[in-house]
């Protein structure tokens, strides 16, 4: 089953052209790792999938619905988020004040709408976490969270825009291994972004790798080779593969190693 399609999409952002005419289609129960160069355009993709940024031209639709801001079949975690780490705020009630998806606010919620919320803690495996104050959780907890927030609603596509910012790598495979869970789960299709493909690997399904306004799609061995990277960076990129691991290489310099800015 088709979960989002992009026909000819092109988008702007801040007066630069990021998607140029890409096309794209992805299935039902993807895990999908959205990747590129500093700026290619990842979050801006995210958002124009919400609806956030219309295409200057051509059409995005989730499910074979397009133009839809706010759609409930989209769980969102953007990437500038803030877990409210100066308040007594308890986990269930941050949750909460996320309910509908686009609106903020504190929430006055029916039974079902809190049984809802107790569901979502479940599924990431946070009810112990639901009456602890936010500024006791750790990283990782936090973001258990922040994914909570993202599942309400019973989404089909999940877009997770930077997930694994300022996380150690014990906990970055706690977040990766816990999303992967839940999208085998639930049948979910997942767009995880991040800005480096190895903490990825055990998990994904296929990569979006994005950049110059283009992008491929397709599995690691399909899209991570030279030819295909070269054109989305600009430049000869070579591909280094090592005891299970994946180097992205400019020369002698790890590319997915550089320092890291949002293109939103």
């Amino acid at each position: 089953m088709e979960v989002l399609r992009l026909d000819r999409v092109t988008v702007s952002f801040r007066g630069r052209r990021v998607l140029d005419d890409v096309s794209l289609t992805v299935d039902q129960n993807q895990f999908i790792g959205v990747l590129g160069p500093n700026g290619a355009g990842k979050t801006t993709l995210m958002r124009a999938i919400l609806g956030l940024i219309p295409p200057d031209a051509g059409k995005i639709s989730v499910l074979g619905q397009s133009g839809l801001r706010g759609n409930p079949d989209i769980g969102y975690m953007p990437q500038v988020r803030s877990a409210g780490t100066g308040q007594r705020l308890c986990g269930r009630d941050f949750v909460a004040i996320a309910h509908g998806g686009h609106r903020w606010g504190w929430p006055r919620l029916d039974k079902r709408q809190w049984q809802e919320i107790d569901r979502a803690l479940e599924l990431v495996d946070a009810r112990e976490l639901a009456r602890r104050p936010l500024m006791e959780l750790s990283g990782g907890q936090r973001q258990r969270l922040l994914l909570a927030q993202a599942l309400i609603g019973s989404p089909r596509l999940l877009l997770l825009d930077e997930p694994l910012i300022s996380l150690d790598p014990r906990h970055q495979h706690g977040v990766i291994e816990l999303v992967r869970q839940v999208s085998k789960q639930l049948g979910i299709t997942v767009l995880f972004s991040a800005h480096e493909l190895n903490p990825l690997l055990p998990a994904i399904d296929q990569v979006l790798y994005l950049g110059h306004g283009q992008l491929a799609l397709g599995t690691v061995d399909e899209v991570i080779q030279p030819e295909v990277l070269s054109r989305l960076y600009g430049a000869p990129i070579d591909v280094v593969r090592h005891n299970g691991r994946i180097f992205v290489m400019s020369g002698e310099v790890d590319v997915e190693k550089e320092e890291h800015y949002h293109d939103v």
